[in-house]
């Protein structure tokens, strides 16, 4: 069995934001982003919990309620829950951005 690396082979998102599945099962998706000076005009509204980090590059997201801007740097993590209106409001255009996000739900007893 041979390790995969999340920084081989990164796809060019010179023209659009890459989003690309790594691990999918019924409760939870694993996905590594790619952007490059992209922004997201529209608010994402996820039935989905996410928790994503940072690993390279840098970036902006912008949460409606309360209003607010968070800047990501290499390392950073947030946990955006399910229904919370958020955007990308910069990524660095001089640079690869990614990102690694972990969507799920809450476990159901």
């Amino acid at each position: 069995m041979e390790p995969n690396n999340l920084f081989t082979h990164l796809p060019d998102p010179s023209k659009a934001e890459i989003f690309e599945d790594l691990l999918k099962t019924s409760h939870f998706r694993v996905e590594r982003i790619t952007s490059q000076g992209q922004t997201t005009d529209s608010w994402f509204d996820q039935d989905t919990h996410e928790w994503v980090v940072l690993l390279k590059g840098k970036a902006t997201l912008e949460f409606e309620q309360p209003p607010s801007l968070v800047t990501l740097n290499p390392g950073d993590y947030i946990q955006i829950s399910a229904h919370v209106k958020h955007r990308v409001t910069w990524t660095d255009p001089n640079q690869k951005t990614v990102w690694l996000a972990i969507h799920f739900n809450e476990k159901e007893d």
